[in-house]
């Protein structure tokens, strides 16, 4: 027979668990959405100079900081899936009545980060974004050559 847990859903310990992870689910979100926009600007700014100075080799310096942040936000999206795992996790246990007071304590991801790395390479939100932006710089740097 399984030991019924007598923590409540209600306790102010567990609405603080819970709010830990959504902050953290929130924090990595927002990170994947900052190396978006930090990717699109540095690259931006490569591709200025690179046209100012007339010097289509280096375009494909833009390159560098466009895998360089599909890797980073692959890796933010691989931790918010895994504290999202995390955070159903609790929420089943919680109303299961397995919970242990030494799980409010526990904030860890659930899973294997590199499965969820894996996973996350796939997502929606990286492959339309990071393989368009390359294309785009080969494109120009391919222009660039065959216009000068």
């Amino acid at each position: 027979m399984v030991e019924q847990s007598n923590i409540n859903a209600d306790s102010s310990a567990v609405q603080a668990h819970l709010t830990i992870l959504q902050g953290i689910i929130q924090r990595m979100a927002e990170n994947s959405r900052s190396c978006k926009v930090w990717c699109i600007t540095i690259v931006s700014a490569v591709l200025v100079l690179v046209a100012r100075t007339e010097g289509p080799e280096y375009a494909l310096a833009a390159l560098l900081p466009t895998v360089l942040f599909l890797i980073l936000d692959t890796y933010y999206l691989a931790l918010e899936r895994a504290f999202r795992e995390s955070y159903s996790v609790f929420v089943r246990r919680l109303h299961a009545g397995e919970l242990k007071s030494a799980d409010l304590y526990d904030v860890a991801p659930t899973g294997s980060v590199p499965r969820h790395f894996r996973a996350s390479l796939k997502s929606f939100s990286i492959w339309p974004f990071y393989p368009t932006l390359a294309i785009l710089i080969i494109g120009l740097f391919v222009w660039w050559l065959t216009a000068g």
